[in-house]
């Protein structure tokens, strides 16, 4: 599409959109605005504070509100962060309310229910990705708001809100492959991503002892007493923390290792770290739980059943046999992110047709009353 549109991107309010990343969402609306961005498109961020996209941003914290005494003291209170959140979703959607011509789309990637519950009030076009399964607060904004534009980051997740939505178009988070270059590989295990005990580090520590494989792990320290009491006291010589780590560190450290380890206690919606290790060339090991298989396919790697442990060291011992280059290839395929942009554009186009005929429609009425 040539045509420039004028996007909101609306993320996190408490999360900045810069690196290092405190999770794979945040990494996907970085490389998403920055890829719109240099697609010529005019983006704002309505992003957590300290967010360092070439463009607009921070807007959602400049409607911070503190609440008086008396509100503080009322029993219904909540923690203030929460209250922090629901305000600057308040106040940016009744932006977006008073101001229809701002922009062209809206695209909502927040996990906060207020953006879509207001959805049906704003003139904008919008579209939601989904990158999470059903939430109790989201759910109930969907089920009241059955109209609103979705998609889903993998068919696993979309399969998951079709009690709600019924069929919803999928277009898989891509990554800039430019970014994630091939690397040569080597001995060693690498396991990354949010330190917090659904991510199952503490199983990729276990997976590695088996294997009797050098493990490296890289992430935020999300949780710190999961870390304190599951990853910790295996630190040593045969399994480091490398740190919370900056894009181009990361793509290095996962480059030069010969396996990913992929261990989700859950069922992952979409798994940025498998498609980050792909483009490295760098085969995945892991459960085969959630949208992973659809990004992994019968290529890239070796997938067991949830929790096995032993079963995981035996296919870390195979991944290495991968051909790198076959998994860059998988990677080129299925996860690039002019493929995703592509996808989004259409979307977009087609909401702001829409928006144009119902203008039309409109005018036509009221020439004809």
């Amino acid at each position: 599409m040539s045509e420039s549109l004028r996007i909101a991107v609306v993320a996190s309010s408490r999360y900045p959109i810069a690196q290092p990343f405190a999770g794979g969402l945040e990494a996907h609306v970085w490389h998403l605005t920055r890829a719109l961005t240099l697609a010529g498109h005019e983006v704002t961020l309505f992003a957590g504070a300290g967010s360092d996209l070439p463009v607009e941003s921070d807007r959602l914290r400049g409607e911070l509100f503190e609440p008086s005494a008396a509100a503080r003291s009322d029993v219904s209170m909540p923690p203030i962060e929460v209250l922090h959140d629901h305000h600057a979703y308040l106040s940016l959607m009744l932006s977006f309310t008073r101001n229809p011509d701002d922009f062209d789309v809206i695209h909502n990637h927040s996990l906060h229910y207020l953006p879509v519950a207001m959805g049906p009030a704003v003139d904008t076009p919008m579209v939601t990705t989904l990158h999470t399964p059903p939430t109790p607060w989201l759910e109930s904004a969907l089920a009241l708001a059955p109209d609103t534009r979705c998609v889903a980051v993998s068919r696993h997740t979309a399969h998951a809100w079709s009690h709600v939505l019924g069929s919803i178009p999928v277009v898989h988070n891509g990554v800039q492959l430019n970014h994630w270059p091939i690397g040569t590989g080597g001995d060693d295990l690498v396991w990354f991503g949010r330190l917090v005990p659904e991510k199952g580090a503490h199983l990729a520590i276990e997976a590695a002892r088996i294997a009797g494989r050098r493990l490296r792990l890289a992430g935020p320290i999300s949780d710190k007493t999961y870390f304190r009491d599951h990853v910790a006291p295996a630190l040593g010589d045969q399994v480091s923390y490398e740190g919370h780590l900056h894009q181009h560190e990361l793509a290095r450290l996962v480059g030069s290792c010969g396996a990913a380890l992929v261990t989700p206690v859950w069922d992952e919606p979409y798994g940025l770290v498998v498609a980050e290790s792909l483009a490295c060339g760098t085969p995945v090991a892991g459960f085969a739980r959630g949208g992973i298989p659809e990004i992994v396919g019968d290529t890239a790697g070796m997938l067991v059943p949830g929790d096995d442990v032993v079963a995981l060291a035996e296919a870390a011992e195979k991944a290495f046999t991968i051909d790198r280059r076959e998994v860059r290839r998988r990677a080129e395929q299925h996860c690039s992110d002019i493929a995703m942009i592509d996808r989004y554009t259409d979307i977009y186009t087609e909401l702001v047709a829409e928006r144009e005929r119902r203008g039309s429609r409109r005018l036509a009425g009221a020439f004809s009353a």
